[in-house]
């Protein structure tokens, strides 16, 4: 399960690549895609029809106006969606030495003004490919779009990955729907444009719950200063250091416990644990629920798989607009490898978190498996 965000990249990435492949097929042979006629031995002193043109002694109709808009759109986005991919795999994966694939952003000075200017040349050399159907532009727009990709985001951080994979779905869908109207296939129009819809709603979402600007994160700009916002809480409260073996009691005694769940957990493996304690609190008579912030992990709804796989009960995990008001009203909150999404001090920069901070008692671990198996077996006795 720690490998799948890193999986979703390397689909997208494909799809990416697919549709540049296409893209670059269907320029060199148009005909072979049902858009131009097939070309056919020019014969001599035969006029040629409005649209064609003579090359190598065939006679070869031009691209339509409408098709080569498609084909630029849809191998641009692509190759955007590709190079884009490749760097968020390396990110996700932290299993490289490579400088780009490592999780800390890569920034430097004049990097918007950069992006912005290839952007600029991108949608150039589209147009003039548009206007006269040459290879080179296509091939130089293509270059630059592969470039744009890179740039857009290695400047995103790895705990950012979420809005990057679904930033990316987005781009993947709209490269195969641009494809799809190319290849005048219906099915690859509709579903590319859900997908890319779809993914550009989940972005903003996922934008909106971190407090960061939609448009930003286009641009390659996620990741730097958010607005300050409301300062975090100012209550300075008792901390105690423990073990496993002191939880049981507090959490036995309690009527309501709310879990927060985080990448920290699905590293340790530790959902099918968590739903065992869940059960045995259950048996006590204590209510469990699970609080999930929208970009906890590394992908969108990353915690909601994690506790489908160990068939955790939906009706016990909430949505954090759905579960903030309870913390107040819960005896424990535990934090299961989630640190950055209940810090208080991340309201600083603005970013929403999952109140914890506000239950009567609030439980941070580091071993979540250990701690968490731990916990059961103390129940138990």
């Amino acid at each position: 399960m720690t490998q799948m965000p890193e999986l979703v990249a390397f689909f997208h990435s494909m799809i990416g690549l697919a549709a540049v492949f296409i893209a670059v097929a269907a320029v060199v042979e148009p005909w072979a895609f049902g858009i131009t006629p097939t070309p056919v031995a020019a014969a001599v002193g035969v006029q040629t029809p409005e649209g064609a043109a003579i090359i190598d002694g065939f006679l070869r109709y031009a691209i339509p106006a409408g098709n080569r808009l498609e084909l630029f759109l849809g191998a641009a986005i692509g190759a955007i969606t590709f190079s884009g991919s490749v760097i968020a795999f390396g990110k996700l994966s932290g299993k490289y030495k490579f400088r780009l694939f490592q999780g800390a952003p890569v920034q430097f000075k004049g990097q918007h003004m950069l992006n912005l200017v290839l952007g600029l040349l991108t949608i150039a050399l589209g147009l003039v490919y548009m206007a006269t159907e040459s290879w080179a532009a296509f091939l130089a727009m293509l270059l630059l779009a592969f470039v744009m990709g890179v740039l857009i985001i290695i400047p995103i951080g790895g705990a950012d990955m979420p809005v990057v994979v679904s930033m990316l779905n987005s781009y993947s869908g709209w490269a195969a729907a641009g494809i799809g109207f190319s290849l005048n296939n219906a099915m690859v129009i509709v579903a590319g444009s859900l997908v890319g819809s779809s993914g550009a709603i989940l972005s903003y979402i996922m934008c909106k719950a971190m407090n960061r600007s939609f448009f930003n994160v286009i641009l390659g700009g996620f990741g730097g200063e958010a607005a300050t916002a409301g300062g975090a809480a100012k209550e300075q409260r008792p901390v105690k250091s423990g073990s496993a073996d002191d939880a049981p009691f507090v959490l036995s005694n309690a009527e309501t416990v709310i879990i927060v769940p985080g990448y920290g957990l699905a590293v340790a493996r530790a959902q099918h644990a968590v739903k065992e304690l869940a059960a045995k609190l259950t048996e006590h008579g204590v209510t469990v629920k699970y609080a999930i912030h929208p970009v906890a992990g590394r992908m969108p709804g990353h915690m909601n798989m994690l506790l489908a796989e160990a068939e955790v009960p939906y009706d016990q995990v909430f949505e954090m607009e759905d579960i903030n008001g309870e913390f107040g009203q819960a005896d424990v909150a535990i934090i299961l490898g989630a640190n950055d999404v209940v810090n208080p001090a991340a309201l600083t920069k603005g970013m929403p978190i999952l109140e914890a901070y506000k239950a009567k008692t609030v439980m941070v671990f580091g071993d979540a498996k250990k701690v968490v198996e731990d916990m059961a077996k103390a129940i138990d006795s």
